[in-house]
This record gives C-alpha cells, sequence and structure tokens, in this order.
C-alpha cells in the first residue's frame, strides 16, 4: 500500500541533491533574494498545463491534495497560504489522499483521486480548486481500488483506468457515463497483470495506468514492483484498442533507476508550452531512504524499431525546485 509521510520542506538541498551532470539535468538557481530552494515533493505526481501555467498535484498531505505552481517547470511554488486543492471536508474519504489527476473538460476540472483505498472524482470551477466531491461516495462502492486515470477516446467516449486487488494489484479499465463520474459496471476489463520478469523483484504489483493515442495505437504507461523498492520502475503496454486486449513491450522496463534514482515510477504524461511530450514520475529521496519522494520531469518519443514505434523515455531527467519565501 502507498503509504507516505508528511511533506518536509526543510530538508537542506545538500542533503537531497541526487543528480549530476551524468544522471540529471538540475535547473539553475533562481535570482530571488530571500527565496530558498528545496525539492517538490510529491508522489505519484500528476501535471496540468492550463492557459499558460503548470499545476502539480500529488500524494503529499494527509488532510487532502496540495497544488504547486509554475511557469517553466523548473520552479515551483505552493499557494499562498499553503492552501489545498482539495480537503478532507470535501471528499467521501477522511485519510489516505492518493495519486490525483486533472483534467479539464467542456470548463469543468475533474479531479480523479484515491482516497481510504477507494477511487473518487471531484469538481471545480479552476485547477486551484476547492475541489468538492458531489457524489460523497467512491465511484466503485464496496470494493478497495486505487490509481484512477481518465482517457476519452476520439470518438468522445471517456474510460477509466485503475487498480483493482484481486491477484496482487492489476490494472482494469471501465467506461464512463457521460457525466465522467459514473462507471459502467458492466463493461469492467483486465488489462495487465504481473507477467515479466522485471515486475517479480517485489510483491505482485501492477499499478499507476497512463493511457494516450500515438497515431493509431494506443500505449499504456505503468509501473511494478513496490513503490517501496528501489526497482520500482516504468513499462507500458500497447494496444489497437483502447479497452485491449493489451501486449506488454518487450524491451521493458523503459525507465528504472536512471542516473543515482531508485525508486522511479507513478508516471503520467503531458504536453509542455513547446508542444514536446513529457513524463512525469516521483523517485524516492535518496538510495537508502524512501520518504519523502520528489517529482521528477522527463521527455517522451517515439522510435523505429522493426517496424514498430517504440515509446523512450530521455534518462536526462530534471529535478525541479520548490521555491519558499
Amino acid at each position: 500500500m502507498k503509504y507516505f509521510l508528511f511533506v518536509i520542506l526543510s530538508i537542506a538541498f545538500s542533503i537531497l541533491a541526487c543528480s549530476s551532470s551524468d544522471s540529471g539535468v538540475q535547473p539553475e538557481s533562481p535570482e530571488k533574494p530571500g527565496f530558498v530552494e528545496t525539492y517538490v515533493f510529491l508522489g505519484d505526481p500528476f501535471i496540468l498545463l492550463h492557459e499558460g501555467t503548470y499545476y502539480a498535484y500529488g500524494t503529499s498531505e494527509e488532510d487532502g491534495i496540495g497544488v504547486f505552481v509554475s511557469q517553466d517547470l523548473l520552479s515551483w511554488e505552493r499557494v499562498p497560504g499553503n492552501r489545498l486543492a482539495l480537503s478532507k471536508q470535501n471528499s467521501w474519504g477522511d485519510r489516505w489522499f492518493w495519486a490525483p489527476e486533472v483534467y479539464v473538460v467542456d470548463g469543468t476540472f475533474y479531479m480523479y483521486y484515491s482516497a481510504d483505498e477507494h477511487i473518487c472524482v471531484a469538481t471545480s470551477d479552476h485547477p486551484l480548486g476547492p475541489f468538492k466531491q458531489i457524489q460523497k461516495k467512491p465511484m466503485i462502492e464496496g470494493e478497495k481500488c486505487i490509481d484512477n486515470s481518465l482517457f476519452i477516446d476520439r470518438d468522445g467516449k471517456p474510460y477509466l483506468f485503475f487498480d483493482r486487488f484481486n491477484d496482487g494489484l492489476n490494472i482494469w479499465v471501465a467506461e464512463l457515463e457521460d457525466d465522467l463520474m459514473t462507471v459502467r459496471m458492466e463493461t469492467m476489463k483486465k488489462c495487465i497483470h504481473v507477467s515479466q520478469e522485471w515486475e517479480e523483484v517485489w510483491p505482485r504489483v501492477n499499478e499507476g495506468p497512463y493511457v494516450m493515442r500515438h497515431n493509431d495505437k494506443y500505449y499504456m504507461t505503468y509501473s511494478a514492483n513496490s513503490y517501496e523498492s528501489p526497482f520500482y520502475g516504468i513499462g507500458y503496454a500497447t494496444a489497437d484498442q483502447v479497452t485491449g486486449p493489451w501486449t506488454k513491450h518487450v524491451g521493458n522496463p523503459i525507465l528504472q533507476k536512471p542516473g543515482e534514482l531508485v525508486g522511479v515510477g507513478h508516471s503520467a504524461m503531458f504536453t509542455d508550452k513547446e508542444g514536446k511530450l513529457r513524463i512525469v514520475f516521483h523517485s524516492h529521496r535518496s538510495t537508502s531512504s524512501i520518504h519523502p519522494r520528489y517529482m521528477n520531469i522527463s521527455s517522451v518519443s517515439f522510435e523505429e524499431l522493426d517496424g514498430e514505434q517504440v515509446m523512450v523515455i530521455d534518462e536526462n531527467y530534471i529535478t525541479p525546485k520548490l521555491i519558499v519565501n
């Protein structure tokens, strides 16, 4: 289970510096007197670009979901007053707020997240929130599920990908009603489960799905091994239909222990201001300590290999800074 500790913003940069010119590219220090730097401590991070501003959400708070703001992906700031995007008063659950993803559809912002090991959805009219759960119940009642991710296909049909706790932790998909909140239970279908050798270092885990379409194929990134393992990593599977069948890439993992980072995973993708495809993921604090996990960003490309488009994650990641006044 994805237990986590509080965000620790007072740890000195020198303790946490784990990227070098060989293992990652660090942003330059901002020239702002009176400001100090630390890392952006977020597990299961997700980045939304909206109207020229980046918003980052993730697992970090005990009482809800926090949000960070940036203009350049390198330097991030908290909302004044450290206001939460989602507070537990506006949620069905009251603990274990994990893995939020935020999408804007027809002017409404939808936050899909896990609370008390159940998948939930809340809405707002602004990416900063406050997000409120209109239906004070989980999307799937009576069953623990986590890591929900929205995908809307070319025909406008919405789907929800998520993890179920059966046969270990594995990834499923289901259609949503047009309200983007109601799961069509009769459409639930299994996508992938632990099946490759690299995924068997730690107990049975396939989690953190994110789906995109490239050309005429669907790509699902996912993470395997427990998030506690230094061998936590990212793989992907492909399908010709959004509901599968899904086939895992034979070259998995595509990101595991890049540079000096360990425990990398639970990723999501987004397109930056220059139109470049990016991926955001978390890593352990260090090679000897898991928490607090922090956010890293890299680039994604597709390369031709044996007649197929292969997804590649650039190992020259950046580890953004949090600017604290």
